[in-house]
Parts: structure tokens; C-alpha cells; sequence
């Protein structure tokens, strides 16, 4: 009988842990949804009330966004807030997305360490030329949060602007970015001799339009995932496959493959200074700077 009622009793604990841990969920999810719409609200009609609230806590809730494996990325998608191109101020995806032609598919997003410079990346010059609005992403883990966000609501998909797809490309343009690989095929065969290990490949640009040159990735791996995580951990041993893209129109590119008919040294120079700029641009270090300075002033 002492074991049976030992039982009962056990049995009767492990119910009302259960109906207690039911409700604190249902209590949990009900101050969820009342603090999101009090947030949403405040959002709507005091913006400047919730930029400061953003400027205090936005990385909190980005943080938030890729915890858990994103389990509570589509609570928190509606808060978070980037610096919209074309509003020149902060933006919410979903008044991203209310904005978007009928026409535009993606939401479009560029990576640098301020406004100014994102704005100024050679990589965005032909979305932004081309009318589209773009998201800046000037902190670390930005590029992080879109990725696990996946869309930006309505089953619109991030892309950046360094992709070689986020804008449609024309038959004609294709045949002529393949010709251009043929026809230069020599001298970027002669830069990925110079740089080696330093690149996983040199190509030619179709992403490029008045810059002379940029870094990209191939692979799941992203130049700011790279910056992130090491940042994150020093020793991280994740890093992208750097991509030297190469406008074939630039003046830069053009003073290359004359060196490289005439001067094979002085080639190997502007490689190395083209590569050099490329880090700068990005964002990234310079392995020698005082190589590189010794390099610029040996072209003066």
C-alpha cells in the first residue's frame, strides 16, 4: 500500500509540474505577443521613441534572431531596423518590401563599415544604378542575421549586391563577359600566378561597373562571415574563398595587359597593388602594409 501510494502521489506531482509548466507557456507566449505589439506600435507612431529603443537594444534582438537556430527569427523579424539607400534613414524590412516594385523580386543588401562606404562600394554601383533599393549592412553580424532570417517577409529572399545574379543578365551580356575570360585569359592565368594562395581565383567582373577592381567569394563562406567570426574567435579557421574580380573596361586593367606584353615585373607590381586595393576596399587587412606603400611609391 506504501509503495501505491507513493505512486499516486509521485503521479499527482509530475501533473501539476506539467499544468504548471503549461501555463507559464501560455503566459510566456501571451507577454511575447503583447511586448511585440506594444514595440510594433511604438515603432508606427513614435519613430524616434523607437530608434532609441533600437539604438539601445537592436543588438540584443539581432542576437536574438540567430539564437536557438532561429527559432524566434519570425518573432523578431518585424523589429529589426537597417539604413535604407533610397530613404537615406533607418528601415524595417516589411516597409522595405511595402515599397518594392511589383516587378522586384529580391531585397537587395550591401556590407561595409559605415553608411558613407557602403554607399560607395563598387559592388552596388549597378543595383543602385539600376533604381533598387538597398539595405547597408554596417555591423559584423548583419550579414548573419539575414542569412538565418532567410526572407525579408512575403517569401522575398535577401541577395547581395556582389552576387553575380542579383540582377538579370541579358544573353548579350553573358557572351560578352565569356569573351572578355577567352580573350584575357593570359594575363589573369599571370595574376593568379603572382597572388597564389592569396586567391582562390581571378576573373573578370560582371559585377563591376566604373570600379576597377573588388574582392568577392565563391562558396557558402562570405567575406563578412569570415570578419565575423574571427572577430568572434581569433583562431577561427573558417575563411572565404577570395574571388580578385577585374573590370576589363578600367583604365587599371587596361594598364596591366600593357605590362604584361612589355614589362612582366612591372605587371606583377600592379597585381599586387589591384589585389592590395581590393583588401581596402573590402574592409579587410593589408598582410604588409609597408610592402604595399613601398609598391605604390615604385609606380610614382
Amino acid at each position: 500500500k506504501g509503495v501505491v501510494d507513493s505512486a499516486d502521489f509521485s503521479l499527482n506531482i509530475s501533473r501539476e509540474v506539467l499544468q504548471h509548466t503549461r501555463q507559464l507557456k501560455v503566459i510566456a507566449s501571451a507577454l511575447e505577443k503583447k511586448i511585440k505589439n506594444e514595440l510594433l506600435t511604438m515603432q508606427k507612431e513614435d519613430r524616434e521613441k523607437y530608434e532609441k529603443f533600437w539604438s539601445a537594444f537592436g543588438t540584443q534582438l539581432k542576437y536574438g534572431v540567430v539564437a536557438d537556430y532561429g527559432q524566434h527569427k519570425d518573432v523578431l523579424r518585424d523589429l529589426l531596423l537597417f539604413w535604407s539607400s533610397k530613404e537615406n534613414k533607418l528601415t524595417s524590412l516589411k516597409e522595405y518590401v511595402e515599397r518594392m516594385p511589383a516587378s522586384q523580386e529580391k531585397v537587395y543588401y550591401v556590407c561595409a563599415d559605415s553608411v558613407e562606404n557602403a554607399a560607395r562600394m563598387p559592388q552596388a554601383e549597378r543595383v543602385l544604378k539600376a533604381g533598387y533599393e538597398v539595405l547597408y549592412l554596417t555591423v559584423d553580424e548583419d550579414e548573419i542575421v539575414l542569412q538565418m532570417l532567410e526572407n525579408a517577409g512575403e517569401g522575398k529572399p535577401f541577395v547581395s549586391v556582389a552576387s553575380e545574379d542579383a540582377l538579370p543578365v541579358t544573353d548579350e551580356e553573358k557572351a560578352n563577359a565569356e569573351q572578355a575570360e577567352k580573350d584575357h585569359k593570359d594575363v589573369l592565368d599571370f595574376a593568379q600566378e603572382t597572388l597564389k594562395d592569396k586567391v582562390s581565383k581571378v576573373r573578370i567582373s560582371k559585377i563591376l561597373r566604373s570600379g576597377a577592381v573588388c574582392l568577392s567569394a565563391d562558396g557558402p563562406v562570405t567575406l563578412e562571415m569570415e570578419k565575423y567570426f574571427k572577430k568572434m574567435r581569433g583562431d577561427f579557421p573558417m575563411q572565404a574563398q577570395r574571388v580578385l574580380e577585374l573590370n576589363p573596361e578600367s583604365s587599371a586593367f587596361q594598364a596591366l595587359c600593357a605590362a604584361y606584353e612589355t614589362d612582366k615585373d612591372k605587371a606583377a607590381t600592379y597585381v599586387e597593388v589591384l589585389y592590395n586595393q581590393a583588401l581596402l576596399i573590402a574592409d579587410l587587412p593589408l598582410p604588409d602594409p609597408v610592402h604595399y606603400a613601398e609598391l605604390v611609391c615604385s609606380l610614382m
